[in-house]
């Protein structure tokens, strides 16, 4: 039985018809053949109870769809890659003189590679992109993999760092929380590699998301207690005023008001002033006053502070429209606020709201948060 589709089907609250919907939906968009809609209905229901198996051309389809990697489609591990036991000194040896022509150049467009699909991933959400984030990360490994020297594994190292995060990122959107756990775990390890405490202390604070989501707050704040102590001194104003904010959300998903005011004072006081909101040593980082303003007003609304529904209004006002899913987190943010205040009819209008962005993004998670909140009308 195929417990990952299923899930993953669940996990957006589609019914077997609306995946065969959407089967259709995106075949057209890509000119691609598919069976007619009463063999798709078959297809679906044989793939979920394990009767057939996913060909190589519906499972393209349903990564896109669902933002599933293949092996979790299918309910495989990932495969094992081995050079043979004999003559495979020539592979290896070309893919090491292959390692050594990476230069800044290439580094640069793994980089430029990860921003472009930051990007897309801000606006359209990660399902659509598991299959280019899964090749680019794979592209990044194997420049390190076969790296000799330092001087060549360093920024490669970075680039890889960087990457790792974003992609893990994207797996906790769509619900794969153990990929997300990894993802840091390979974001954290290639920090180390390339000795960049900054890019190590992101991949520890946001892997903490990953113990909030699976509701171990008090584990979440040690993790993030250890990247402040990681960061201290090591990191650039902007990240030091984001870590701040993330130990204040911790906090606020451990009952904890007052602690989480003071780190939200505290990113404040460090927080560079002016519209600009990314650190150009950590791009990873969007952080402003607007964008600390919206984790201000999500964070209040959670320990249940008055104060929380001008925040997010302030917020709303100045978010950046390609901050889709942003925006929905905003939304159910300002529904939780309302809820708080007895305001139903205001919290089931954004609610509404966040659910038609959460739609657009594929958000597993923003609607098992809305879902959650919808319960409380």
């Amino acid at each position: 039985m195929n417990e990952t589709l299923k899930l993953a089907r669940l996990g957006r609250e589609w019914s077997q018809e609306r995946l065969v919907r959407e089967i259709e939906r995106y075949a057209k968009q890509h000119l691609l053949d598919v069976a007619s809609t009463a063999s798709l209905r078959v297809y679906v229901s044989e793939w979920e109870n394990g009767k057939r198996t996913i060909s190589a051309r519906y499972a393209t389809i349903l990564r896109a769809l669902l933002g599933l990697t293949d092996g979790e489609l299918r309910g495989a591990g990932e495969p094992a890659v081995s050079l043979p036991m004999a003559g495979g000194y020539d592979e290896l040896v070309s893919r090491i003189d292959s390692a050594r022509t990476v230069g800044l150049d290439m580094v640069q467009s793994f980089m430029e590679q990860t921003e472009l699909l930051r990007t897309f991933d801000r606006q359209m959400g990660a399902a659509s992109l598991v299959d280019q984030m899964t090749g680019h990360l794979a592209r990044l490994e194997d420049a390190l993999t076969f790296a000799v020297l330092p001087e060549t594994r360093r920024p490669v190292a970075r680039a890889l760092a960087g990457a790792a995060t974003l992609a893990a990122w994207q797996a906790l959107d769509v619900g794969a929380v153990e990929r997300a756990w990894r993802h840091y775990e390979l974001g954290k390890r290639a920090a180390q590699e390339a000795e960049e405490p900054m890019y190590l202390v992101h991949a520890m604070a946001e892997q903490a998301n990953v113990l909030l989501d699976a509701g171990r707050p008090e584990l979440a704040v040690s993790v993030v207690q250890n990247a402040q102590r990681e960061a201290k001194g090591r990191v650039s104003p902007r990240l030091q005023a984001w870590l701040h904010a993330s130990e204040a959300e911790v906090y606020a998903h451990t009952g904890q008001p007052v602690e989480c005011r003071r780190a939200l004072d505290r990113a404040a006081t460090v927080l560079p002033g002016g519209a600009e909101d990314r650190d150009p040593d950590m791009l990873s980082i969007f952080l402003n006053a607007g964008h600390l303003a919206r984790w201000r007003g999500n964070l209040l609304a959670l320990v249940g502070d008055d104060e929380a529904v001008d925040s997010l209004y302030q917020a709303l006002d100045v978010m950046d429209p390609t901050f889709v899913r942003a925006s929905a987190g905003v939304r159910c943010d300002l529904a939780q606020a309302h809820l708080a205040r007895g305001e139903f009819d205001q919290a089931q209008e954004h609610l509404r709201e966040a659910r038609l962005l959460a739609g657009r993004t594929g958000s597993v998670r923003r609607r098992r948060r809305i879902e959650q909140l919808t319960q409380r009308l």
